[in-house]
């Protein structure tokens, strides 16, 4: 009996081919999906860290000039004549370097108790536009710090 060799298979047929192409494909286009997220969320770590260092540079200054009043809500002129007034220039200029035109940053004193506030639009990391991060950094005055103050 001679055996024929046209019903073996020697290869992939194009479906099997395409079949391989379409989950490639699908596997590569989820890579990359989450290759985006993950830029977009170290993005958004990037911009809180900076806020971080603003804030805790500012409260180091509102320490080393315990006397000053450094009140502050982001809108006004500030007059440059002092160190208080240099002091709130270089925060307000620190925000717009790191946020741009629609951060703002606020920093509130009662008593001993001090808060920076900084705000920035935070919408590519959100799903949503006009997202806004907030970023608050609370701490207390030393007892001598403000004694010096009265």
């Amino acid at each position: 009996m001679i055996r024929s060799d046209k019903n073996l298979q020697n290869g992939m047929t194009l479906i099997e081919v395409l079949v391989a192409a379409v989950i490639l494909a699908s596997g590569l286009l989820g890579a990359a999906a989450v290759q985006l997220n993950a830029l977009k969320h170290t993005d958004s770590a990037l911009m809180t860290t900076q806020a971080s260092f603003i804030a805790y540079a500012m409260l180091d200054r509102i320490r080393a000039n315990a006397a000053a009043d450094y009140s502050f809500s982001g809108s006004g002129g500030i007059g440059l004549s002092s160190a208080l007034g240099q002091d709130l220039s270089d925060f307000k200029r620190d925000i717009r370097q790191f946020g741009g035109e629609s951060a703002n940053g606020r920093i509130a004193i009662s008593g001993r108790q001090v808060a920076i506030t900084l705000e920035w639009d935070d919408s590519r990391a959100s799903k949503e536009a006009g997202f806004l991060q907030t970023f608050t950094l609370t701490s207390q005055l030393s007892a001598d710090a403000t004694q010096g103050a009265s």
